[in-house]
């Protein structure tokens, strides 16, 4: 992407998240309550601690770097939803891989910088440096002569206007263990389901939540003495321009039908539902569930790979 801003003039938005041990003292107000709340669960709270200053240390090597580079801002992953990117941003994710997911989806294209601030906890498939490493990373980024890979993403768009992207894959069911009531279509094929929701995954989501959707069922169709071979499934790779559909627990009834529970979305090619959940119907990406569209009876939802490729910087 070239966006005609000059080296110096490029600013870097750094994305940072709360550790869980941030996350009990918003909770339980005070370290020390915090700390009598896991230790009660018998969980090892010098854990906690550790993570916590490893990322605090993490932080300021990056922050560091930033401040020698020029402009920045840092904002919260949960601030993601409404900040404005500019087209010529930067744009670092200090976290596990979910952070760098979250991110992608927001982004118009923007160069991304994975940062894993604890390699012996994280292993970090989206998070190829280290916070030490920003500094010279971001000069080849921002004259585009870094290399990036390409990812595929989701996008679920839904008949009054709203859209959701997803990185890794697609939720589309239930709020809560109840089932998921809808009318499938793909292709020539038009379905009323009743199952626990669907998922649509992207090259990166494959080797996750659909690989166990998948793995699960061959296993049960080893178990029920049904030809199965686990070397079956092949992940698709980051940036093939393709989807894949699941659906989870499919159960016919008089009504219902159970066929059409898998295949591959293409551009050319998009998967509809149509809702039929009175109010408990959502859509939500790469497992954050507190960002979701509701999707109730009537509304319609187009899923198909979205035209913006994300671009994580390698």
């Amino acid at each position: 992407m070239s966006t005609g801003a000059a080296q110096g003039d490029r600013r870097v938005v750094l994305v940072t998240r709360r550790t869980r041990l941030d996350n009990l003292i918003a909770r339980y107000n005070t370290l020390g309550q915090a700390k009598f709340y896991v230790e009660h669960l018998g969980a090892d709270f010098s854990d906690y601690l550790t993570e916590s200053e490893a990322y605090a240390a993490s932080l300021r090597v990056t922050v560091q770097a930033l401040q020698t580079w020029g402009r920045y801002q840092i904002v919260d992953r949960s601030l993601l939803a409404n900040f404005v990117f500019a087209a010529s941003d930067i744009v670092v994710a200090l976290g596990q891989d979910g952070l760098v997911a979250n991110t992608m989806k927001y982004l118009e294209g923007q160069p991304l910088v994975g940062l894993n601030p604890e390699p012996s906890r994280w292993d970090g498939v989206l998070l190829p440096f280290q916070p030490a490493d920003l500094g010279a990373i971001l000069p080849g980024v921002a004259a585009d002569q870094r290399d990036t890979r390409p990812v595929t993403m989701a996008e679920a768009r839904l008949s009054d206007g709203q859209v959701l992207r997803a990185v890794n894959d697609l939720f589309i069911g239930p709020r809560s263990h109840t089932s998921a009531l809808y009318d499938l279509s793909h292709r020539s094929t038009t379905e009323f389901q009743s199952s626990s929701g669907l998922i649509v995954s992207t090259g990166l989501g494959s080797t996750a939540w659909l690989k166990s959707i998948v793995t699960g069922s061959m296993a049960i169709a080893r178990s029920l003495g049904m030809p199965s071979s686990e070397d079956a499934y092949q992940p698709m790779p980051w940036e093939e321009r393709a989807l894949v559909f699941a659906v989870r627990e499919p159960f016919p009834t008089r009504t219902s039908q159970a066929t059409l529970v898998y295949g591959r979305v293409l551009p050319s090619e998009p998967l509809k539902v149509r809702s039929r959940m009175p109010d408990n119907g959502i859509i939500f990406s790469d497992g954050m569930e507190t960002d979701y569209l509701q999707f109730t009876a009537g509304m319609e939802a187009t899923i198909a790979p979205s035209a913006t490729t994300g671009r994580l910087v390698i």
